[in-house]
């Protein structure tokens, strides 16, 4: 049998990035897709929307649309997005938007 070792999660260091000035739209952008991307996962896996979050019926409360969570989960989305946003900055990329 293989020996499990303990998890340590090592997420990149983006502390020394500072989020730029005018990217506030493209993190709500992202935050949003985060929770679009994890609503679609959940439902396709037989979850449903409840008040109450329920492991073994699959039933969870923020199974409504990003605009819908309270301000703490979107803050969870918007954490996401902005150090992916950092990261991709620290490793080099720019971000620019353009017209569409």
């Amino acid at each position: 049998m293989q020996k499990i070792k303990k998890y340590v999660p090592k997420p990149a260091d983006t502390s020394d990035v500072r989020f730029p000035e005018g990217m506030e739209e493209l993190m709500e952008i992202v935050a949003k897709n985060v929770h679009e991307v994890w609503a679609q996962g959940r439902m396709k896996d037989g979850w449903t929307y409840s008040e109450e979050r329920d492991d073994i019926r699959k039933t969870h409360p923020c199974l409504v649309p990003y605009e819908q969570l309270s301000e703490s989960e979107k803050d969870y989305d918007r954490n996401t997005a902005m150090q992916t946003i950092k990261l991709i900055l620290k490793s080099g990329y720019k971000i620019e938007k353009t017209d569409k």
